[in-house]
């Protein structure tokens, strides 16, 4: 059964700035949608709305046509990876995967690189590291849909690579949204692709639309 997640009708407003207006995006289960656009256009503020973190002038953000104001409250039906390291640095890997009640044994297959780490503090590990085990994580999250903000920052293409896959194999039984400043993962994995300009968003149908819209130079 597909699931559907929608935001709807955000408007925010910093003092008299307008941030955005009149938002509207869907996901489904079953497919990654990216979104698109330059620093200062607010897609971390959007994401923040639709989690929760961010109160906005307006917003709708729904599940099934049902009505989730604080999504941050249901982790089972999102989860959100921010730009900051979001997991506490006193926490081993051994207790991170139980708290996310997942296999540290799959992750090691993936990156045998971790092999004999599980005891290891998070804080210990390299500023890479770190944030491939919180993307990990988050597409792993037993939830229906993961928003995840900035996730190829830091990694290495062969890191990339690997959740490039990981996420292909996720999406069978969830929905992700996805933004980076590197648009070349988002155009190879994304089916859907939103770019937000000047405070609103479009979804777009074609490399030449995303480059109308000023986020690529033709």
């Amino acid at each position: 059964m597909k699931h559907k997640f929608e935001a709807d009708s955000i408007q925010l407003e910093f003092g008299k700035k307008r941030i955005l207006s009149g938002i509207y995006f869907k996901c489904e289960t079953g497919s990654i949608t990216g979104m698109l656009g330059r620093n200062g256009q607010g897609k971390t503020c959007l994401m923040n709305i639709v989690y929760g973190n961010l109160t906005p002038s307006s917003k709708s953000v729904r599940f099934d046509n049902v009505t989730i104001s604080e999504a941050y409250k249901r982790p089972d039906l999102l989860t959100y990876l921010p730009q900051n390291n979001f997991i506490p640095g006193f926490l081993s890997l051994k207790r991170i995967f139980l708290d996310f009640n997942l296999s540290f044994k799959d992750f090691e297959s993936y990156f045998p690189e971790f092999k004999e780490k599980e005891n290891t503090l998070i804080r210990k590990l390299s500023g890479g590291q770190r944030r491939l085990i919180e993307v990990y994580v988050i597409i792993k999250s037993k939830s229906q849909f993961s928003m995840l903000d900035e996730p190829f920052s830091h990694l290495m293409p062969f890191q990339i690579e690997k959740i490039n896959e990981i996420l292909t194999n996720e999406k069978i039984k969830k929905g992700f949204l996805i933004t980076d400043h590197m648009y070349r993962h988002i155009l190879d994995i994304c089916s859907d692709i939103y770019v937000l300009t000047d405070g609103s968003i479009k979804l777009t149908k074609s490399l030449e639309e995303i480059e109308n819209l000023g986020y690529l130079k033709k």
